[in-house]
């Protein structure tokens, strides 16, 4: 099995990573959920956070956005240099940190347009309507529809392109294939790319690790709460052992 890679501390204090996360401990009430992780990201990076189911993806996830909860008890999180881990959630996100959830979030009695369109209300903004249309189509098409009656590719879409109207730093997207078709998985992962190839900063939890794992450069595993393999994602692809152990794959 491959081991665990070892962060090179001298590069470390020479070039800080765009993301980090030190030892962040977070709990549901007395739940202990996320239990000391750490971890780096580089500016660009798309990186593949798996691990079993209540193995503490969608917490991790949560508390990196500053969510209410889990509560985030212990440990630091930064981006570009500045600190998150004191933040509440509209904060961080006015920071740079998007969070995309698994329920997509979608507001009801809104169109697709008023959508997108309340998401620029605030500054910092991102991404305009005429540029959200070009790399949705789907949703140009649909921009008139209440956003609540799309099918549940298309509300992925939105939820991704109302990240994207933000000024975003560090798109986090939790479980973006949950409950889609084979061939709107395929529409979704050509988004992701198109993200990827523009240089923003992802990290994905999917529970199809295998598609993650193709569209991601790193890999973290998380298990019972704590990073157990942070390396090329690569290599969780050609690593049968680790697979089975820790993702059962």
């Amino acid at each position: 099995m491959n081991a665990m890679a070892m962060p090179d501390v001298k590069a470390a204090e020479a070039a800080p990573a765009y993301f980090s996360v030190r030892d962040i401990h977070a709990f549901y009430g007395e739940s202990y959920i996320v239990q000391g992780v750490s971890f780096d990201v580089a500016e660009g990076d798309v990186v593949a956070l798996l691990g079993r189911n209540g193995a503490g993806k969608t917490s991790t996830l949560r508390t990196l956005a500053r969510a209410l909860d889990p509560e985030l008890k212990r440990g630091e999180i930064w981006l570009n240099g500045e600190p998150i881990h004191k933040l509440k959630d509209f904060q961080a996100a006015q920071k740079g940190i998007q969070l995309v959830q698994e329920d997509r979030r979608i507001i009801p009695g809104l169109t697709v347009e008023e959508n997108l369109q309340l998401a620029r209300i605030a500054e910092p903004k991102g991404w305009g309507l005429e540029q959200i249309y070009a790399h949705f189509p789907r949703l140009a098409e649909r921009r008139k529809q209440e956003g609540v009656t799309l099918s549940g590719g298309e509300q992925q879409m939105l939820a991704v392109a109302r990240a994207l109207a933000r000024d975003i730093k560090l798109l986090l997207l939790d479980e973006p294939y949950e409950g889609l078709a084979p061939v709107i998985v395929q529409e979704i992962e050509r988004i992701v790319r198109e993200i990827k190839q523009l240089g923003i900063t992802t990290i994905i939890v999917e529970q199809n690790a295998v598609a993650a794992l193709q569209l991601a450069n790193r890999a973290l595993i998380l298990d019972m709460g704590h990073i157990v393999f942070d390396g090329p994602a690569s290599a969780v692809l050609e690593d049968v052992e680790l697979r089975n152990q820790y993702l059962a794959i």
